[in-house]
């Protein structure tokens, strides 16, 4: 990962996305939370108005991220009401999604179980219906997060499916929730010159791989700052890279008479995904990851 080498000790991230993107005093209290537990380093918070989302990334010892991800959860589920909940990106719950991510020293079975742990919990505790997915998935249609999210909050609140954890009953101001177990994702957002957000919402439904598109590639459209968005999530980057994705929007976009403005990466991507965009894009047969200078982790 950019920027640190984490030893053999055992290391987990976990990426929490919360439906709050627009009050600063609940989106600083939710990360906050997160920052009361000892021995993890919590930072990348990341909101926008118009998603009305937020994110934060949470590296440490496994036991010790799960109780920082349920202590920003905690908070989520006392400030954010998911029936005044408006915004562009698609959700289900006030703690939208919790993804947890061996780093060193940590099997995915084991983040699986982690996630299983965090899961029962937010059921115990909070009373929070929960939804395991990718790795962590009991239910194959439960596997991929757009399937579990289809209807959002307001399609839950009239018809709640069976969740893994908890009863099929939405939580009256939290919604829903999605945890488990994934690979590396590499949040890649291309930002276009235009305000036409059909263009946008075309360029994902042409780029997307459950429409034919690169593999490994999750893409929607979205007006952010009155401007439209390709916003895409890249679940390996092997197979599809951000730089060969942002290509790809930018061909598109060519054809539809539309510049990019801009382009920008959400939280954390592995160090070998950068050494494979330098190698591809710039031809670099002799660059390698040890190239490039890493800190530790807790320095």
């Amino acid at each position: 990962m950019i920027g640190y080498n984490t030893s053999m000790d055992k290391i987990v991230e976990c990426v929490p996305n919360f439906s709050e993107g627009q009050n600063q005093k609940t989106i600083n209290a939710i990360f906050d939370a997160a920052k009361t537990v000892p021995s993890v380093k919590v930072f990348e918070l990341e909101f926008n108005a118009d998603h009305n989302r937020m994110l934060f990334t949470i590296v440490g010892e496994p036991d010790r991220v799960l109780l920082s991800a349920f202590e920003a959860i905690k908070v989520a589920t006392e400030l954010i009401d998911m029936n005044k909940h408006k915004g562009e990106h698609p959700r289900i719950g006030a703690t939208d999604v919790v993804p947890f991510v061996p780093v060193s020293g940590v099997s995915m079975e084991e983040c699986v179980k982690l996630s299983e742990d965090l899961a029962k919990r937010v059921d115990a505790e909070l009373g929070i219906p929960v939804f395991m997915y990718e790795e962590s998935a009991k239910n194959p249609d439960y596997r991929n997060l757009a399937d579990i999210r289809v209807g959002e909050f307001e399609g839950f609140k009239d018809k709640m499916r069976k969740p893994d954890f908890g009863l099929a009953q939405i939580h009256p101001t939290a919604g829903a929730m999605v945890i488990g177990a994934r690979k590396y994702l590499v949040a890649f957002n291309v930002n276009l010159d235009t305000s036409d957000i059909g263009i946008a919402k075309d360029i994902a439904g042409k780029i997307r791989e459950k429409n034919g598109g690169l593999p490994g590639v999750k893409a929607l459209g979205f007006s952010v700052d009155e401007k439209a968005q390709v916003s895409m999530n890249l679940v390996d980057f092997e197979k599809t890279n951000f730089d060969e994705a942002y290509r790809a929007v930018e061909s598109e976009a060519k054809a539809r008479g539309v510049a990019i403005i801009s382009s920008e990466i959400y939280g954390m991507i592995p160090l070998d995904a950068l050494v494979r965009a330098v190698k591809t894009t710039f031809k670099a047969d002799t660059f390698k990851s040890d190239q490039i200078l890493e800190k530790k982790l807790y320095e």
